[in-house]
C-alpha cells in the first residue's frame, strides 16, 4: 500500500467535501454551509492559522487532519490544536490516523511549534485507542504533548 501525507490543495475539494460530510455525520452535527465553506477557504489561504493535512492512498485521500497555531499564555513557543481528525471507516485500522499524528509531530518539531493538543468525545473508544498510543489522557479527555 503506498501511504502519503500531504497538504491540503485545491484540488482536493471534492474529496475533502465527502469526507467532512461524513466526519459532521459521525459527530451529529449539522453546520450552515457557509461554516463548511469558510473552512475550505481558509484551509487554502496560506495567511489562515487554520491548515489541513490529508492521508491518502494509492493516490486517493483516506482521510484529514485539521490544525491550527496559536499564541500560548504557557510558553513562548505557539501551541497548534488538532481540531478534528477523520479516516474513512474503509481506512480504519492502516495506521493512517497514527500517520497524520506523527506528521503533526514532526511538523511541530521543524516548525517550532512548543505544543500539539486536542479532545476527543469520552465515549469515542476507536479515537481514544489511538490517542492514548502517544500519550495517556490528563483525565478530561484531552491530549498534549510536549514538542
Amino acid at each position: 500500500m503506498t501511504r502519503l501525507i500531504r497538504s491540503v490543495e485545491a484540488a482536493d475539494e471534492a474529496a475533502f467535501r465527502a469526507l467532512w460530510a461524513d466526519y459532521l455525520s459521525f459527530y451529529r452535527v449539522d453546520l450552515a454551509p457557509e461554516v463548511t465553506e469558510a473552512t475550505w477557504a481558509r484551509l487554502l489561504d496560506p495567511a489562515s492559522p487554520l491548515s489541513g493535512r490529508l492521508a491518502l492512498t494509492e493516490g486517493r485521500v483516506r482521510g484529514f487532519a485539521l490544525h491550527h497555531t496559536h499564541l500560548s499564555t504557557w510558553s513562548l513557543r505557539p501551541d497548534v490544536y488538532l481540531e478534528d481528525l477523520y479516516l474513512e471507516p474503509s481506512a480504519r485500522g492502516l495506521g493512517l490516523g497514527r500517520a497524520l499524528i506523527e506528521d503533526l509531530m514532526a511538523l511541530g518539531r521543524t516548525s517550532g511549534w512548543g505544543r500539539l493538543y486536542w479532545h476527543t468525545d469520552e465515549d469515542n473508544r476507536t479515537a481514544r485507542a489511538l490517542y492514548d498510543r502517544f500519550t495517556p489522557s490528563d483525565g478530561h479527555v484531552r491530549y498534549r504533548l510536549t514538542l
